[in-house]
């Protein structure tokens, strides 16, 4: 069976409900489909420990702010849940959840959402799958020789699931210095391994600052002035309570990435090994766009060139939220609202 709405949008997390926000001030009739069986997106599948970046009230989707948690400044993933779970129902979004996108394909003057319970035709495509659900693992020699456990950020839960073992948190960004310090704050026998020495951010500096300066960085390249840097220039790792208290009590010791993973363990160009039982990689994402395939719009390192969130070869499709390439700080909660509205206008004007 064949359905038909003027807005297909792809994927019910954070920036699918953005989308849905403004399509529905826009007065177009859209369609959420969402692959996953409850709301919240990939917050649902965070470890037990991970907190914003920044309080509630500087953690909002567009038009309903974020009520803070009781006791926390920071607010927790399952905080976060229950506030997407509830914008969702304030707006009455039509999400369909248990919906896989497989493919996204022209259909004349339509474009055809294809899944397992049917298909959509659509004037217009939103693809706001994310990042979780594209897992980045690096090519280090040995990989697969390694007798002991591997997995990703996407699988670690709480240190609970090491009691007793050695690990290896591989990765100086966010997830690793986040893993780390709970690993190391329960006595998990731990070796942090980073490419380059670990950047502190101040211990006065959250997501609101990291906003304001990835904002700063896309007005100044917009106007064609010098690049300052965004994010990058202020450090790798927001200095969260936990990993406070692990680098301050001296538990967040970094060393440099090893060369290779052997049977047991790691190996370092010096010749130094350690032991190591599993070897949790915390080493990023990709964006989730593999059912935008049959559109053959990516370039040779697997790129969709767009223009603000719309892509540049196919104006009825917009990408939402993967990044500062299809807006700044759009990955997160409070930056994802500017370019779904942006994206929402730009639809709106195609089909009208």
């Amino acid at each position: 069976m064949t359905r038909r709405t003027d807005v297909v949008v792809v994927g019910g997390g954070q920036a699918g409900l953005a989308a849905g926000y403004h399509l529905r001030r826009q007065g177009l009739d859209f369609t959420v489909l969402d692959a996953q069986d409850a709301p919240g997106g990939a917050w649902r599948h965070a470890w037990n420990s991970l907190r914003l970046f920044s309080p509630a009230a500087h953690s909002s989707l567009p038009g309903r702010p974020m009520p803070a948690q009781p006791g926390e400044t920071y607010p927790d993933a399952d905080h976060v849940v229950g506030y997407l779970s509830d914008y969702e129902k304030r707006y009455d979004l039509p999400v369909l959840r248990g919906v896989r996108v497989r493919a996204v394909r022209r259909d004349g003057a339509f474009l055809r959402a294809e899944t397992g319970e049917g298909a959509w035709r659509a004037r217009a495509v939103v693809s706001a799958t994310g990042t979780w659900w594209r897992p980045f693992l690096p090519a280090v020699p040995g990989r697969e020789a390694f007798r002991g456990g591997q997995l990703h950020t996407t699988g670690y839960r709480d240190p609970g699931q090491f009691a007793g073992r050695r690990v290896i948190v591989a990765g100086g960004g966010n997830s690793g210095a986040q893993i780390a310090a709970d690993l190391a704050l329960a006595d998990v026998d731990l070796t942090w391994v980073t490419a380059r020495p670990p950047r502190f951010l101040a211990d006065d500096i959250d997501g609101r600052a990291l906003f304001d300066a990835a904002t700063a960085r896309r007005r100044a390249l917009d106007e064609g002035r010098a690049d300052t840097g965004g994010v990058a220039s202020l450090g790798d790792i927001v200095a969260v309570p936990p990993v406070r208290e692990a680098r301050d009590a001296g538990l967040l010791k970094a060393s440099p990435m090893f060369v290779r993973l052997t049977a047991d363990g790691a190996a370092w160009a010096d010749g130094t090994t350690t032991g190591a039982d599993t070897v949790i990689w915390c080493t990023g994402f990709r964006p989730a766009l593999s059912h935008l395939s049959p559109l053959a719009l990516r370039g040779t390192r697997g790129h969709i060139i767009t223009d603000g969130t719309r892509a540049t070869a196919e104006p009825r499709l917009h990408l939402l939220g993967y990044g500062d390439w299809t807006g700044p700080a759009s990955a997160t909660l409070i930056g994802v609202g500017r370019p779904a509205r942006e994206a929402a206008r730009q639809i709106a004007d195609l089909l009208r």
